[in-house]
């Protein structure tokens, strides 16, 4: 069997950061507005102010970066205002991606054309087809074939499987997985409950034939492993029908919709389960790892996560976290945290790049230290 290596990754981080007091102002002020109205309105039901306190202890984020930042701290409107590209333009997704692979191409030491498949794997693409992947392909100058895929949260993971099979099967040398997410413009910023998750970004990951690949320091792929278990407790109803439903685009629905508390009690010991699962498969166990690349999607829930897998309390480094900063980016999360904590690693150490969400689906990558 062909043994694969990560042997590059990249990331864009967009221009504007957004921390919680700006958020939490800009919500506050669109409260005011709405309890006056419905007050006039003779409606009797009031919205809740936010407050940065409350977002720290619900989720631990503390800043989003995001594509635009002026239209999602206009009181009235409160979404990203991103103009429209004529169709001989580079998607902004497609331009996310090549500042993210570039970075990821130059690590590995790899051409772009020596590539042999491209995989754009995030939670919302900005059109249905041609597919994002095989313009990023041409912008690149990548070989081969491309396509797009969606898992939502475990996009990038399910991609890794993908790409490394792939691989394995021979029919590929070399593969780039990216992940443009721009999770601002799924967003309801005016719910009070996640108008804070949520903050854009991009990663991308090489994936080499061991045979050829010349970057020190690189990460073999020891195994991969999925999950999914359908569930509506995270749904986002936006599509193409909605035009022939009559269903209204800015409707609740049509946005980002969660159960917390009731993912919290379901993902956590689904994902646990998968990794502990997973190591025991390849004769491993938690007290082997060296380190959890976990999806960033709230503090507590990696915790709680990391605690189970390696059975007793982690250690920042063992679990970094990166939500604080670049808060909820769906699929890019984990590829975040292991781009910006692997360095520090010595040859021989094991590790686990998890995500996890929409689905439910779940998705465990082992990795060692070459």
């Amino acid at each position: 069997m062909t043994d694969v290596i990560i042997t590059g990754t990249g990331l864009y981080t967009p221009p504007h950061a957004i921390g919680n007091d700006a958020l939490v102002d800009a919500f506050n002020a669109w409260v005011e507005t709405e309890n006056a109205r419905r007050a006039e309105a003779g409606e009797t039901a009031r919205l809740e102010p936010s407050s940065s306190d409350f977002i720290v202890k619900a989720s631990g984020i503390e800043n989003r970066y995001v594509l635009d930042a002026e239209g999602i701290l206009d009181p009235t409107r409160m979404r990203p205002r991103l103009p429209g590209r004529r169709n001989d333009e580079p998607s902004i997704q497609c331009e996310m991606g090549l500042a993210a692979a570039n970075e990821a191409l130059a690590a590995a030491g790899v051409e772009a054309a020596d590539i042999d498949l491209v995989i754009v794997a995030c939670s919302n693409l900005e059109r249905a087809y041609p597919a994002v992947a095989v313009e990023l392909q041409a912008g690149l100058g990548a070989s081969g074939h491309a396509y797009d895929m969606n898992v939502a949260c475990s996009s990038a993971t399910f991609a890794i499987d993908a790409a490394a099979n792939a691989i394995r099967g021979g029919g590929v040398r070399r593969a780039l997985v990216v992940n443009p997410e721009i999770c601002s413009a799924h967003l309801n910023f005016r719910d009070r409950d996640s108008h804070f998750i949520f903050g854009d970004a991009c990663t991308a990951i090489v994936l080499e034939d061991a045979s050829l690949a010349s970057a020190k320091g690189g990460f073999e792929i020891l195994g991969t492993r999925l999950v999914t278990r359908f569930s509506n407790a995270i749904r986002n109803n936006a599509g193409f029908l909605d035009r022939v439903t009559d269903a209204d685009p800015l409707a609740a629905d049509r946005l980002f919709v969660q159960e917390g508390r009731r993912v919290f009690k379901d993902v956590c010991p689904m994902v646990a389960s998968l990794i502990g699962d997973h190591l025991v498969e390849l004769s491993l166990s938690g007290e082997t790892l060296d380190r959890l690349w976990l999806h960033q999607a709230n503090r507590h829930m990696n915790d709680l996560i990391a605690r189970r897998v390696l059975g007793r309390d982690p250690s920042p480094a063992e679990a970094p976290i990166i939500l604080d900063r670049y808060a909820n980016t769906s699929s890019a999360g984990s590829i975040i945290a292991l781009h910006l904590h692997r360095q520090d690693l010595p040859a021989g150490s094991l590790g686990v790049v998890c995500s996890f969400g929409a689905g439910y689906s779940a998705g465990s990558v082992v990795i060692q230290r070459r």
